[in-house]
């Protein structure tokens, strides 16, 4: 499932958000079905916790954050809490590291439109904690700013 297929995302607003507010705690839910590919982004003052599956646990949730007066998205997947052994923890990070680009082309261009309202957010950084019990695999990872996950065909 590596490469974002724009075709396959459906989005949705948990109301009352919507294209443009909220900015700040502007909360991400992706998930996505392994059967049909397809990637589903829920968009909202909160996450979309019914989307989240609890025993998978392979989704992708992240907000719009303030940090040193700068706005951040700040992301998450979870690896481990001591349910997997250790040997399935480190598949499912590298799973994630493999799928993130992916995974962020699909929340940037789902909420693309926000981007017209707030261009600044385009070189806003975007930084994902990898929640992990076992040492080696919980970190926080930098993965760049959205504009570099800009779908292709919306570049200008």
């Amino acid at each position: 499932m590596s490469n974002f297929d724009p075709t396959k995302l459906f989005v949705t607003f948990l109301p009352p958000a919507n294209l443009y507010e909220p900015v700040i705690n502007r909360k991400y839910t992706l998930t996505h079905s392994d059967v049909t590919e397809k990637l589903f982004l829920s968009i909202g003052y909160t996450y979309d916790t019914y989307a989240i599956d609890q025993h998978l646990r392979d989704e992708l949730v992240a907000q719009w954050t303030n940090k040193h007066e700068k706005l951040v998205l700040f992301g998450k997947v979870y690896i481990s809490g001591g349910e997997f052994d250790e040997k399935t923890a480190g598949k499912r990070f590298y799973i994630f590291q493999k799928e993130m680009a992916m995974a962020l082309k699909a929340i940037v261009n789902g909420d693309k439109q926000l981007y017209t309202y707030f261009p600044s957010l385009l070189t806003a950084p975007i930084y994902i904690y990898f929640e992990s019990v076992y040492p080696d695999f919980s970190r926080v990872v930098y993965y760049g700013m959205p504009k570099q996950y800009l779908h292709k065909s919306d570049k200008t």
